[in-house]
């Protein structure tokens, strides 16, 4: 009895990288405000690169408080959908074609998300990783920080709540 042999390294990541790319195309607010997603592995890091419109206090300069907490709660929502479509995409459920063709499942809906603005967000690209706290068949929540030049600094945190959409058998 033999197992079946595992898919070339490069079509998971293939396909890992469509699964990623395909969930935050799906909402086009974030290409306006430029947020970029990097993926290494099961992780992801979300990239906000500086810009002048992103500025809300020009006498500091200081990032607008908006941008930051917009940049949190698509950091989440993104971590969140990736670990829940996690399964399904290493199984090959998912096949490329689908999410050529914009077949995605629903995201989460967020509930309540409180933000907690630690320090002055500096005129410079802010990156953010998000936590599950708990991730369960109707409910999430997730702890997300923000920092620029060190990890060890975070500029700005938040907690969020979500709630999951019902999945169905296929996907």
């Amino acid at each position: 009895m033999s197992r079946p042999r595992p898919e070339p390294v490069q079509v998971v990541k293939q396909r890992r990288d469509a699964v990623l790319k395909a969930l935050v195309s799906n909402i086009p607010y974030y290409s306006f405000m430029g947020f970029q997603f990097d993926r290494r592995g099961d992780e992801v890091t979300a990239i906000m690169p500086y810009n002048d419109s992103l500025i809300g206090n020009p006498m500091l300069p200081a990032l607008h408080g908006g941008a930051s907490a917009a940049f949190l709660e698509a950091t989440a929502l993104i971590v969140l959908s990736w670990s829940t479509l996690w399964e399904d995409m290493e199984s090959g459920a998912l096949s490329l074609e689908e999410l050529e063709e914009g077949k995605l499942p629903r995201l989460p809906k967020t509930i309540d998300f409180s933000v907690d603005y630690l320090r002055t967000g500096l005129p410079r690209d802010s990156y953010a990783r998000a936590t599950l706290n708990r991730s369960g068949r109707r409910y999430a929540s997730v702890f997300v920080e923000a920092w620029q030049d060190q990890r060890s600094r975070p500029y700005v945190q938040a907690t969020g709540h979500f709630l999951m959409p019902q999945r169905q058998d296929n996907v």
